[in-house]
């Protein structure tokens, strides 16, 4: 025979599992709830097409490759197409053509565009190195030290922030740009010119010194530029039309912003993601991944690489200009300062 404390105990115990079974509904209903408010819409219209001019082969790229193949740009209601360019020069080329709404450029092209006067800006930088850029010179040559370069043919995409690095890191060694020879070559040319002994050494940037120092192998010798020359990797546009489109530019930063903490994030996913496009190896990507930076800014670092880099523009006669022009008109601070203001912390 059940007592009745029994029976008063047992239904107090059902009674609490119910209690508690209602209350864990609710936090599901209210986290669904939360969630369902609080996630990105999805595009139901039609998409908006934004070309974009980049280096498909650079590691820099990754925010812009995950906002596309994660659906991030999709879903800012952008249907991102990719011009694959082997520099930065060349892609800003594209977007002064007009053949691409956006380029993704170092600073050295956003430089030139104010020496030439130029009507285009920077919306965000997305990306930083240091290791990146740099010499592989042939041992057989006598390329044994930085400061054997001395006399030296060297391969270079003039112009750009290879050419920019080189002549820094001549300086380093006491040594001026007229003790050596400059080669004119495009990107992806340098790799085969210094494999068949056209120069002696190459300066230029990833993924271009893995490929020379492999196929050189005990013969090759690679000096990095980490201490002259740090690179800054931005998207820029025609002036007139970042103007006239502020939401589309908005839109762009957000997806980009998500794309960049892809990257950052879930860097085994975004190696795999970018691997094939950049020709690389994944191991040999993953060895230099912490040295990379992913981050959407506008800094006051910019404008600063911009000035000296004008200053070595017009000590070498580089650009018709002869006085540095105010780089802030190069500068599109009202996206950045909507989306993300925190980090914008250029001086205007």
């Amino acid at each position: 025979m059940i007592k009745k404390s029994e029976t008063l105990s047992r239904g107090g115990a059902s009674s609490l599992l119910i209690a508690g079974l209602v209350i864990a509904v609710a936090l599901l209903a209210g986290a669904y709830a939360w969630s369902t408010h609080n996630a990105v819409p999805r595009q139901t219209g039609p998409l908006e097409t934004i070309t974009f001019a980049t280096n498909t082969e650079y590691v820099g790229t990754c925010p812009i490759i995950a906002a596309r193949e994660k659906g991030y740009f999709t879903n800012e209601g952008i249907s991102a197409v990719i011009q694959p360019y082997s520099s930065g020069k060349a892609a800003m080329e594209a977007v002064l053509q007009g053949h691409a709404t956006l380029g993704t450029v170092a600073d050295i092209p956003v430089m030139f565009a104010g020496m030439n006067d130029l009507p285009v800006s920077v919306i965000a930088t997305i990306f930083k190195a240091e290791k990146d850029h740099g010499i592989v010179g042939r041992r057989d040559k006598g390329v044994v030290t930085p400061g054997s370069l001395k006399g030296k043919r060297i391969g270079v995409t003039l112009n750009t922030s290879a050419h920019f690095t080189l002549d820094a890191f001549l300086n380093l060694q006491k040594l001026s740009a007229k003790e050596v020879t400059m080669l004119n070559y495009k990107p992806e040319e340098l790799p085969a010119a210094l494999a068949q002994g056209e120069v002696d050494a190459i300066a230029s940037w990833e993924p271009y010194l893995d490929t020379s120092m492999s196929g050189l192998g005990s013969n090759g010798i690679v000096f990095y530029g980490q201490d002259v020359y740090e690179s800054l990797y931005n998207v820029v546009g025609m002036r007139d039309y970042i103007v006239r489109h502020p939401e589309t530019i908005r839109k762009i930063l957000r997806a980009l912003a998500q794309g960049e903490q892809f990257c950052s994030d879930s860097p085994d996913a975004a190696r795999m993601l970018i691997a094939a496009g950049i020709k690389s190896d994944v191991t040999k990507l993953k060895a230099a991944w912490p040295s990379y930076r992913f981050n959407i800014v506008l800094d006051q670092g910019l404008i600063l690489a911009l000035e000296d880099e004008a200053r070595w523009a017009i000590k070498n006669k580089l650009a018709s200009k002869s006085e540095m022009p105010n780089y802030l008109n190069y500068i599109y601070l009202d996206g950045m300062q909507t989306v993300m203001p925190a980090t914008v912390t250029i001086i205007h």
